[in-house]
């Protein structure tokens, strides 16, 4: 937030106070076979950020192709979604691969480095997109 003093020019810029329109840290949902040990998302004049943190708890996901069979990895709450299908990345410092997210809030996971995606491994998806008709 700008503090104004005595003598200051209004500019577009000042006027911008970069503060986020709201934010969340809970109402991820995550499929069978994942826990979630970090979830936050913002949201600011009509741009959403989005970071998830899951563990695998399932079976192994064999990568070994780079075209694993789809896995669903969990679903963003109503109203933190994205207007269109959108692909992001998904990284553990070994493996990283595709994630797509649809418009329902699913992501899955659907390609990988050849890399496996084990029992215990953690993976870290960003994503960040705008929101169709937000000014």
């Amino acid at each position: 937030m700008t503090v104004w003093l005595a003598g200051m020019e209004i500019t577009a810029d000042r006027l911008n106070d970069y503060t986020a329109d709201d934010s969340i840290s809970s109402g991820l949902t995550v499929a069978s076979g994942w826990s979630s040990s970090g979830f936050s998302a913002i949201r600011s004049k009509g741009t959403v950020v989005v970071d998830i943190i899951l563990t695998r708890t399932g079976a192994d996901i064999d990568g070994s192709t780079g075209n694993p069979t789809d896995v669903e990895l969990c679903t963003l709450p109503e109203g933190w979604r994205p207007p269109v299908v959108m692909e992001t990345i998904f990284g553990n410092n070994v493996t990283l691969g595709g994630v797509v997210i649809n418009t329902t809030g699913v992501c899955t996971l659907r390609t990988t480095n050849t890399q496996n995606v084990n029992n215990g491994n953690t993976i870290r998806i960003h994503a960040t997109f705008n929101l169709t008709g937000a000014s």
